[in-house]
C-alpha cells in the first residue's frame, strides 16, 4: 500500500514538473497594397517584429505587400472569408469598411496638419466604436497625405480645371462629390489604367499625394501642381474583430500600444516625405501654381462644404459632419484667442 502511495506521489509531483502547454498561438496574416521595402512596409514590419517578441511569440504575422492579395475591395472580402485577418488600407478601403470614416477625406475640410491631429484625436473614440460595429478594430491612422492636382495645363481657378480631361479613381464617392461641387466631369478609370491613359491623351489631369504621384511615375507626364490642396487622405491598419478578441488581453494591450506608437511615427514620416517630395518636383521643373485670389479660396471651400453636405445620408450622418466640423471650429477659434 506504501509503495503504491509513494509511487503515485512521484508520478504527480513528475507531471507537476512538467512545463505548462504555451497559449495558443494566433497567426495574422496582412495584406496590403504598399511595395516591400516602402517607408509605409518598414514600420510594418517594425509593428509585427516588436509585437510577436512582447506577446513572447503568441501573435504571429505573415505579411502579403505591394498588392500580391488583390486590391483594397479583394483584402476586405478576404478578411471577411476569414483568409486574410489585417489590412492597410486607403481611402477606399476603408470606406468599403465604415463609409462614415470617408468623411475625413472630403475636399477642403482640414487647412493644416495640426487642425488634422485635433479632429483625429477628439473623434477618435467615435471612429472606433464605428469600425467595431463592422467587425474591425483600429490598430492605427497612416496617414496618406495631402492630396494635390497634377496637370499638363495650369490651374489657379476652378474654372482652368475646364481645360483638364481629369482622371477620378473609379467608384470613389469623395472624389465624385469633390468634382461634381467644382462642376468638374472628370473621366473615370480604375487606379492601374491610368498611366497608359496618360500615355495615350487619354486624361492630362491627375490627383494624388506627391510622394505617391513620383512612385507611381505619374509625374513624368505633368507639368503643374495646384499648390493648394484639395484634400488629406486617410489612412488606416485595421484587424478584424474576431481575431483580435481572440486573444488575451495583454496581448490586445499590446497590439493597441505598438499601433499607436508606431502608426503615428508613419504618419509624421510621411509628411516628412511628402515634402521631401514636393521638392524632388520642382527639380524635376514641375510648377507649383498658388490660387487666384483669396476669392478662389474661399470658393474652393464653399464646394467642399457642398461636396460634405451631399454625401450626408449617403456616407454619414449629419451628427457626425457637426461634430468634425465643431471640432474645428473650437479649435479654430482657441488659436484666433
Amino acid at each position: 500500500m506504501n509503495f503504491s502511495k509513494n509511487r503515485f506521489s512521484l508520478i504527480a509531483a513528475a507531471l507537476l514538473a512538467l512545463p505548462l502547454p504555451l497559449k495558443a498561438q494566433t497567426m495574422v496574416k496582412f495584406a496590403t497594397l504598399a511595395p516591400d521595402g516602402s517607408t509605409w512596409m518598414k514600420a510594418m514590419r517594425q509593428f509585427t517584429e516588436e509585437t510577436s517578441a512582447k506577446t513572447g511569440g503568441r501573435v504571429k504575422f505573415k505579411i502579403y505587400p505591394g498588392g500580391v492579395s488583390g486590391d483594397e475591395k479583394d483584402v476586405v472580402r478576404k478578411i471577411r472569408l476569414g483568409q486574410l485577418q489585417a489590412g492597410g488600407f486607403t481611402g477606399v478601403g476603408i470606406g468599403e469598411i465604415a463609409p462614415e470614416a470617408r468623411l475625413l477625406d472630403t475636399p477642403f475640410l482640414f487647412k493644416n496638419a495640426k487642425e488634422i491631429d485635433h479632429v483625429y484625436k477628439t473623434l477618435d473614440g467615435d471612429f472606433r466604436r464605428i469600425f467595431e460595429s463592422r467587425g474591425y478594430v483600429l490598430l492605427g491612422w497612416a496617414e496618406v497625405g495631402n492630396v494635390n492636382i497634377f496637370s499638363t495645363v495650369p490651374v489657379t481657378k476652378p474654372e482652368d480645371l475646364k481645360n483638364v480631361k481629369m482622371w477620378i479613381w473609379e467608384g470613389d464617392p469623395i472624389a465624385e462629390a469633390a468634382f461634381a461641387a467644382l462642376k468638374i466631369k472628370p473621366i473615370p478609370l480604375s487606379i492601374t489604367d491610368v498611366m497608359t491613359s496618360l500615355q495615350t491623351g487619354m486624361i492630362n489631369g491627375v490627383y494624388g499625394s506627391p510622394l505617391s504621384v513620383i512612385a507611381l511615375q505619374w509625374f513624368a507626364r505633368m507639368k503643374y501642381v495646384f499648390a493648394l490642396p484639395l484634400t488629406n487622405a486617410s489612412g488606416a491598419v485595421l484587424i478584424s474583430k474576431k481575431t483580435f478578441d481572440s486573444l488575451s488581453k495583454e496581448d490586445q494591450k499590446v497590439m493597441l500600444d505598438l499601433g499607436e506608437k508606431y502608426f503615428r511615427e508613419l504618419t509624421l514620416q510621411s509628411r516628412k516625405e511628402n515634402e521631401q517630395s514636393v521638392g524632388i518636383l520642382k527639380s524635376k521643373k514641375l510648377v507649383f501654381t498658388e490660387p487666384a485670389s483669396p476669392a478662389v479660396v474661399t470658393e474652393l471651400e464653399k464646394a467642399g462644404e457642398e461636396a460634405r453636405v451631399s454625401l450626408v445620408g449617403k456616407l454619414y450622418s449629419k451628427e457626425l459632419l457637426d461634430k468634425v466640423e465643431d471640432a474645428l471650429k473650437a479649435f479654430r477659434a482657441g488659436k484666433k484667442n
